[in-house]
């Protein structure tokens, strides 16, 4: 007889549940312990806790420091600050503006006006250091030149502008490309007429002016190319005319013709005359020098005069413009003390360049021109900058401007400690 091994019997269910019995405390006991280890951790001791949150306080304390010390240094944004501190604030910033553009138009005016206005530097004028000879270039046409059919440039030049008695003026023509080589060139005609009269379908018939590449009558170089003509009103119908003059001339190159001109200012007779005589005079911590001049019309004269150092290096332009009566009479053109203290040029100096003109209240021309004196008129004697006064040039135009300015820093600056102490400026 077999034992039935299908379900359990009764003892061994019995021995089952106490089995099972058994492990509920030790799964209590597991549950306990484990929830007391989190208690434990939740509920650290005080002491623990500060220790591990004091790094990141004392990064937040030191942040919050350097905020502080940031807000105290700095003004308040202006959303921050009230309407009152924001109107202080914005005058403030107001005068301290004025204040500095005040103080930039002082020493700006003291800068320009150290020296006077007729003993003037180089660096100034660079410009004026040489006689006007006008030299130019522009397309021979300027249609072809915008379709790109060409690029034949025409060069045009002037030996001078102011023309006096029987003096003349070389004109010079060329052709090239845009590389400055030569192209052919050829003046067609070139005609010299009055100012007044260059309108079209009137005016007298212009003067022929001749123009010529043959190493003579002023060209300096026959067969290069380019030409050359010489213009003496005096001689060629102007002897009795005093104004502007355009010689007008047609150039042709190749396929290519179009127009050009050049002017001058005449005057048949000159107002006055330089005799070429100087004298050099060191006063008032200054070198003067004095020019002759033999005056036939009394009036305004302005002249002027350019200065070089011992090795031709430009150091000053020299100024004139004063009343001068018939006869003989002097120019007076100073060499200013300082401004030989502060560019130091080396002695001897040299005059050069002298040019000057009568200046006429009405009418057109509004000068007669005197003869220029070109090249070197006279050389100076060798001097030590000692002998020469390191004072600022001083005038009652110049005290008055200065007082005025002076006084704008003032106020400015009167405004701005006003606006600093928040108290209102009397």
């Amino acid at each position: 007889m077999t034992r039935d091994r299908g379900p359990l019997s009764s003892t061994s269910r019995l021995r089952h549940c106490r089995w099972l019995l058994a492990l509920v405390p030790l799964v209590l006991v597991g549950g306990a312990f484990f929830w007391w280890q989190g208690s434990e951790g939740a509920a650290a001791p005080e002491g623990a806790q500060e220790s591990a949150s004091a790094p990141a306080s004392a990064s937040r304390e030191a942040a919050a420091g350097r905020g502080g010390a940031a807000l105290m240094a700095e003004p308040a944004a202006p959303s921050l600050l009230s309407p009152e501190a924001r109107e202080r604030e914005a005058r403030r910033e107001l005068w301290q503006k004025r204040l500095e553009r005040a103080k930039r138009s002082l020493e700006s005016y003291e800068a320009a006006t150290r020296y006077p206005p007729e003993s003037r530097p180089s660096r100034e004028h660079p410009d004026q250091m040489e006689l006007a000879e006008p030299e130019r270039t522009r397309p021979l046409s300027p249609k072809a030149a915008e379709d790109g059919t060409s690029d034949v440039q025409l060069r045009l030049k002037q030996d001078k502008v102011f023309v006096v008695g029987d003096e003349s003026v070389l004109f010079t023509v060329a052709c090239e490309d845009a590389r400055r080589a030569p192209r052919p060139c050829e003046v067609v005609s070139a005609l010299a007429h009055e100012a007044d009269h260059l309108t079209d379908g009137g005016g007298a018939p212009g003067m022929p002016v001749t123009f010529v590449d043959s190493g003579q009558g002023g060209d300096a170089v026959a067969g290069d190319g380019v030409l050359t003509g010489r213009f003496q009103p005096s001689k060629q119908g102007f002897a009795l005319f005093s104004g502007t003059l355009r010689v007008v001339i047609r150039v042709r190159s190749g396929s290519l013709e179009d127009s050009a001109f050049f002017d001058v200012l005449y005057t048949p007779a000159p107002p006055a005359t330089f005799t070429g005589k100087v004298r050099e005079v060191l006063e008032n911590g200054s070198l003067d020098l004095y020019l002759a001049v033999q005056v036939r019309k009394a009036g305004r004269y302005v002249v002027a005069g350019r200065l070089d150092d011992e090795g031709g290096v430009p150091f000053a332009v020299l100024s004139f413009n004063e009343e001068l009566q018939e006869g003989t009479q002097e120019v007076k053109l100073n060499v200013f003390g300082k401004m030989i203290w502060d560019d130091k040029p080396t002695f001897p100096l040299t005059l050069r360049d002298v040019e000057g003109f009568l200046l006429k209240e009405m009418g057109d021309p509004d000068r007669e021109l005197m003869a220029t004196l070109r090249g070197p008129v006279h050389t100076t004697r060798e001097y030590a900058l000692q002998q020469f006064s390191d004072a600022e040039w001083r005038s009652p135009e110049r005290d008055r401007y200065k007082t005025e300015l002076e006084k704008d820093v003032m106020e400015a600056q009167k405004q701005l400690d006003a606006a600093l102490m928040d108290t209102p400026a009397p």
